[in-house]
């Protein structure tokens, strides 16, 4: 059903009809509502070569899907690789593909994760590979790690960053150092918020959102912005309609990321209680400013696990959001690692 349907998409813009078809130089393009699980949800599907490695973009938020951005972000990326976006279950185009009148779902990390795996299993399957290469950030760190250690086996890597580690340790660590930084630099309204929030873990949602917004003005002094361009959407994803559906879904996802009672997803988070050893090369590339998932904790998250092949990158003039500097580096170690001429390729 899922290869059928998005088969026929990709047919419908190019001759891309069948993976057993796909021969070196072909290109592959589409877009287009797939079933996952138990609902419909958007991929979007772009490379200048069928032959090449498959890169599933994996995005944050929860609730803040990339399709919209994704040729502005990622079409350097396009000759090399091809390259994937899925708008998460209850994300963007997937949020507006509900019935109208549905009840709300309950997210959990389970349910995502399962989501995930079923999405690469279908990319296998369609674009005829082996494996394909999981890019996740911030949250989708988190969902990123769960799929690599429940199946390995549909994974080539994982390249993480802003990579979370613990909802404690890392909530804890954010707060005390923006805390520090708003004393040292005598900022009395930062400092005010700061003190009247407490120490995580916190039962209030809106905390996490302050803590946010503060963590964004001091990373704004440190850290070089991704190029205005990015974040100017495709045409339709510019519609009323669809800004409504992004909107919705981001509001609604943060909510069950941090809970109403500081019990959502982020609660639960604990990534070395499931186990450091990882039968996938991981790499994690963390910004030297970030302040919200800290790179003192992501190193030491790091050094203790077990992989094929890893690395750690820190890129000075990086936050916790993604810039040029971020995407320059994972493209040129992906090239590095995985990327082959066509002809002797094979199937990665």
């Amino acid at each position: 059903m899922f290869r059928s349907k998005l088969m026929a998409a990709l047919c419908a813009l190019m001759p891309f009809c069948a993976a057993a078809a796909c021969t070196p130089g072909q290109p592959v393009h589409g877009k287009g509502y797939v079933s996952i699980g138990d609902s419909r949800q958007w991929l979007t599907i772009d490379g200048a070569d069928c032959a090449n490695p498959v890169v599933l973009v994996l995005h944050g938020g929860p609730g803040n899907p990339l399709s919209p951005f994704g040729r502005q972000i990622f079409g350097g990326w396009e000759r090399d690789f091809t390259v994937v976006q899925w708008d998460q279950r209850a994300a963007g185009m997937s949020y507006g593909a509900r019935e109208p009148g549905a009840a709300e779902e309950q997210l959990s990390i389970e349910r995502m994760r399962d989501d995930g795996i079923a999405v690469a299993e279908h990319l296998v399957k369609l674009l005829d590979k082996r494996r394909v290469i999981l890019l996740g950030g911030s949250w989708s760190s988190i969902l990123g790690v769960h799929m690599v250690k429940l199946r390995p086996d549909l994974f080539q890597a994982y390249v993480g960053s802003a990579q979370i580690v613990s909802y404690l340790e890392n909530s804890r660590m954010a707060y005390d150092k923006v805390l520090a930084m708003a004393r040292q630099g005598g900022d009395q309204e930062a400092l005010g918020a700061l003190e009247a929030l407490g120490a995580p873990p916190w039962t209030n949602p809106r905390n996490a959102g302050v803590l946010r917004r503060i963590v964004r003005k001091y990373e704004a002094r440190l850290a070089e912005p991704a190029p205005p361009a990015w974040w100017i959407p495709a045409a339709e994803y510019a519609t009323p309609a669809a800004q409504t559906n992004y909107e919705n879904g981001e509001e609604y996802s943060y909510l069950q990321f941090v809970g109403l009672k500081g019990d959502g997803m982020y609660s639960a988070v604990d990534l070395p209680k499931l186990g450091r050893t990882f039968a996938v090369p991981f790499y994690l590339f963390q910004g030297e400013s970030d302040l919200l998932t800290v790179p003192e904790l992501a190193r030491r998250y790091f050094d203790r696990i077990v992989a094929p092949d890893k690395k750690f990158i820190l890129l000075p003039g990086v936050g916790h959001e993604p810039n040029q500097k971020l995407l320059d580096a994972q493209f040129s170690l992906l090239k590095e690692r995985f990327h082959r001429p066509a002809a002797t390729a094979g199937r990665p």
